[in-house]
């Protein structure tokens, strides 16, 4: 019996320990990343805190995993009928709708791992003709230039700099909540919804780990439950919208890969941007794959998860065929989706993504 009351008060006090150093470790984490105070630190100090922190992570998953057994997720936002990951607060999402954009502003407006980073830094050398440079000295990173409006995951965009007079503002929203003003400027990317949904469960997963939204992404993607609304909901709103204002511009991410110099060329005229031909050039380059991917320490759009190790790569695959990397059942099902929900709708689906039709 004493034995036994021994062990329960061991036992009692590992749990209340553990649960002390998981409070005190989240609070600085939190700390360290909130808003844009990780990308805000120079190259070398961001990779020593992403080490530390990633090894915090492995411990905090161990802990996590039960909990994620018994269904326990990371927090999600419910604003006004549209699901958001918890780092889109409430208030954050308030502040996003009400906000009346101005005629500095360029937003760059996808639905989720549809090329969003890559426009951002498109922008960015467009604005700077090829030659912006994220340093030290200068910017230390994309993050800290380019606000993410409706979260706290990047520079708050009262504090973000304009660039060349402008300020190059990112977005999942979908139109029902987008604030939009005729002053602004508003680039949207599509990806193709298969390619979407691999690149997400890379994504998500890297970010969240065991505490992923749910087990099947595929149920999650072909659902209401989709982050920022459905695929089809999103890219519709979004077409009608640049058919409907000619300060939308709708870009197809396959399109951009298939000819980078002519699409780059394409959003400089919309921005109202004159390039020459060397300083298109150099906006290519430096917005392409592999000089993202080289310098993948300034483009990373999340600070450290403390849900896992973040062992894997944010640039894992910009490929065309993306899509090929989530299984044939998956494939199939997310077409499917996609083309019921798109039934009577105005995008052209069958123009750019047939298989879809």
């Amino acid at each position: 019996m004493a034995i036994a009351l021994t062990l329960l008060g061991v036992s009692i006090l590992l749990l209340a320990g553990t649960a002390i150093w998981l409070a005190r470790t989240m609070k600085w984490i939190n700390e360290k990343t909130i808003d844009d105070t990780f990308f805000r630190l120079p190259l070398a100090e961001r990779i020593a805190l992403r080490s530390d922190i990633e090894k915090k992570a492995r411990i905090i998953s161990v802990i996590m995993l039960p909990l994620s057994k018994l269904g326990v997720r990371i927090p999600v936002t419910d604003f006004e009928g549209t699901k958001v990951p918890g780092v889109c607060t409430p208030d954050a999402m308030q502040f996003a709708k009400d906000y009346h954009p101005g005629p500095e502003d360029v937003f760059v407006a996808t639905q989720m791992k549809c090329g969003t980073t890559w426009m951002q830094q498109i922008v960015h050398q467009i604005l700077t003709k090829g030659e912006g440079e994220l340093t030290d000295e200068g910017h230390p990173h994309l993050y800290a230039i380019s606000p993410w409006i409706e979260s706290r995951g990047a520079v708050r965009l009262e504090n973000a700099p304009l660039i060349s007079g402008r300020r190059i503002v990112k977005t999942h929203l979908g139109t029902n909540l987008c604030p939009y003003s005729p002053e602004a400027k508003f680039i949207y990317v599509v990806r193709h919804p298969a390619a979407c949904l691999a690149s997400a469960v890379d994504f998500v997963s890297m970010l969240a780990g065991v505490m992923a939204p749910q087990d099947n992404f595929c149920d999650w993607f072909c659902s209401d439950d989709m982050w920022w609304r459905s695929w089809p909901e999103h890219v519709e709103g979004w077409w009608q919208w640049s058919q409907e204002r000619d300060n939308v511009l709708f870009i197809h991410y396959e399109a951009m890969l298939e000819s980078p110099a002519e699409k780059l060329a394409e959003i400089a005229k919309f921005l109202e941007v004159e390039l020459n031909e060397q300083e298109l050039a150099n906006a290519v380059e430096k917005s392409s794959y592999q000089y993202m991917k080289d310098n993948e320490n300034l483009f990373e759009m999340s600070p450290p998860t403390p849900m896992n190790a973040g062992s894997k790569s944010y640039f894992v695959s910009g490929k065309k065929d993306r899509g090929k990397d989530i299984s044939p059942q998956d494939h199939e099902r997310v077409i499917e989706f996609c083309k019921k929900r798109l039934e009577g709708a105005t995008y052209p689906v069958a123009q750019f993504y047939p298989d879809v039709v």
